[in-house]
């Protein structure tokens, strides 16, 4: 059992702030939380200027960072992944795939499911599942994934790719508009989330699937039919539909700010799942590297192919976080909601991870005033400092 304490610490303690917070951890989890009560048997912990102390984030669709590559289908490449989330806050996963053979995409569920299997809670970001991003989406909306895999969906193809899996792909992209056998619903019959993406779906060719409970859009705006007064298409949809929680890459390049803004007066802090989306380049210098078999040119901010296409992003979380506030106006609350909360109830693993209370996972990231990640605990354990 340890106690924390936490020098000039400001807790976001569900949803409110709490000083002087000392925290029992015991196998991992929180025992106890004693709110504005410095205990002075509590382990002294000292980052020598005010934080605030949040859940750590979880990404439910990142490619890559650091070099690696979910697609790369080796062990290496994952460990080097849960490593290197840790020094953007990132506590928990899903990586995601992309459009590619289908051989390469049994590697790639093979390897992970048996990363999962062996994964050290502490030694880097938990995986916690599979994003299966293609190959059943639409050739029309492919942006950087390669158009020559792409597919119809396909439930008994499916089942394989999630057997390799070893049942944990937790998340499906999909094309509603190429649905002609009830795919998505019969996904969300099975336990996984439908999300249309890389779609160019209508209003009338999602209507079923809000119907069945669909509640997961990916990447909102991005690759996908947008809003026409005529036809809202997905993006409207997206809009229109309560039910409905969109995920959102904030950089500002993906999706301007102005339009981040507009989704967030419309979809509320609940409505949003923050989203990194990023590939093997991100952490990385400027220059050329790999996605899907494709060649990707990153400068500044931007991932691109040759013919200007948006290829992921190399966006961290915590920056996702930071842009939130400056796009809308939000609180940093609500933003660390749409990377923590909303995540972990899309997920239905609220009632482990996802927020700081007794009985969940003690995992959390510390932050300085101005949003940079200073450290990076799990299971109570420090595993990420950031060397000044």
């Amino acid at each position: 059992m340890t106690e924390i304490f936490i020098e000039q610490a400001d807790w976001l303690i569900g949803e409110n702030w709490q000083k002087e917070c000392t925290l029992t951890v015991q196998n991992g989890t929180f025992k106890d939380i004693q709110a504005n009560k410095a205990n002075a048997q509590s382990k002294g912990i000292s980052f020598g200027e005010p934080v605030h102390v949040v859940p750590g984030f979880i990404d439910v669709h990142i490619h890559g960072t650091a070099g690696a590559d979910v697609m790369d289908g080796e062990a290496q490449a994952l460990e080097t992944m849960r490593k290197a989330l840790l020094s953007e806050g990132t506590t928990s996963f899903l990586p995601t795939t992309i459009t590619q053979s289908i051989g390469n995409k049994h590697r790639a569920l093979q390897t992970i499911k048996e990363t999962m299997t062996n994964q050290s809670k502490t030694s880097g970001a938990e995986i916690i599942g599979v994003h299966l991003e293609g190959p059943f989406i639409n050739k029309v909306r492919a942006g950087a994934q390669p158009e020559q895999y792409i597919i119809e969906p396909d439930m008994d193809l499916f089942r394989e790719l999630q057997q390799s899996a070893g049942g944990s792909i937790k998340i499906v992209t999909y094309a509603p508009e190429k649905d002609e056998k009830g795919f998505g619903n019969q996904l969300m019959k099975e336990g996984v989330i439908a999300s249309p993406g890389h779609t160019d779906a209508s209003y009338e060719d999602l209507r079923p699937w809000i119907e069945s409970g669909g509640n997961h859009m990916t990447h909102m705006f991005n690759q996908m039919r947008g809003v026409h007064h005529r036809d809202i298409g997905t993006a409207g949809t997206g809009l229109l539909s309560s039910q409905v929680k969109t995920e959102l890459i904030a950089d500002g390049i993906h999706v301007s700010p102005p339009a981040i803004e507009l989704l967030y007066k419309n979809k509320g802090a609940d409505g949003i799942i923050l989203i990194t989306d990023s590939i093997r380049a991100k952490g990385m210098k400027d220059g050329h590297y790999q996605l899907g078999g494709q060649d990707v040119t990153v400068s500044g901010k931007e991932a691109t192919l040759a013919d200007g296409t948006l290829a992921g992003s190399i966006l961290p979380m915590n920056e996702a976080v930071k842009n939130m506030m400056a796009y809308t106006g939000c609180t940093l609350a609500q933003a660390v909601r749409m990377a923590t909360v909303n995540p972990a109830e899309q997920l239905e693993i609220a009632d482990r991870k996802g927020s700081i209370a007794v009985g969940k996972e003690a995992d959390f990231t510390v932050l300085s005033k101005q949003g940079d990640v200073l450290a990076t605990y799990i299971g109570g354990e420090e595993v990420f400092r950031r060397n000044n």
